[in-house]
């Protein structure tokens, strides 16, 4: 299926839950559940900031959550564009989780990519994260289209 709506476009598969939140102003929010329960997530940010303090400051709140998270830095190639982040896992209910945190700079926004599974559905849910993260950078502008 694809979501096309709030400024955002991604695939994303037809038997997963699409939830949007558009409470924090002009930039929405719009989670896809996994059926298992893992998550992808995709929120937008006022253009300008710095990208790699967005995905630490997640971190630093899933560490006031989570005191066992062991985070380290990553950088994703996607549709030719880096996105910085960090990779993460900790326990939650004595649950092994994976979650992951990527940023996107563009000229209207920056955009957090936030998603997290149980350790058993990663596996599983991995590649389909990936694949919705690459649908979402192909419809997102570049920071610098050349056109200036």
């Amino acid at each position: 299926m694809r979501f096309d709506r709030l400024g955002l476009s991604f695939d994303y598969p037809d038997n997963w839950s699409v939830d949007t939140d558009e409470s924090e102003g002009r930039y929405a929010t719009v989670t896809v559940y996994a059926p298992g329960g893992g998550f992808w997530s995709v929120s937008g940010h006022a253009p300008g900031g710095d990208p790699r303090e967005l995905a630490a400051a997640v971190v630093r709140q899933m560490q006031q959550e989570y005191r066992d998270l062991d985070a380290e830095d990553a950088v994703d190639r996607v549709a030719g564009r880096d996105l910085p982040g960090f990779d993460m896992n900790f326990y939650c209910l004595d649950l092994t989780n994976t979650a992951q945190v990527r940023t996107l700079a563009a000229p209207d926004a920056v955009y957090l990519i936030f998603c997290q599974a149980e350790d058993r559905e990663w596996a599983e849910v991995a590649p389909v994260f990936a694949a919705m993260t690459t649908s979402f950078v192909a419809a997102t502008a570049p920071e610098d289209d050349g056109d200036e």
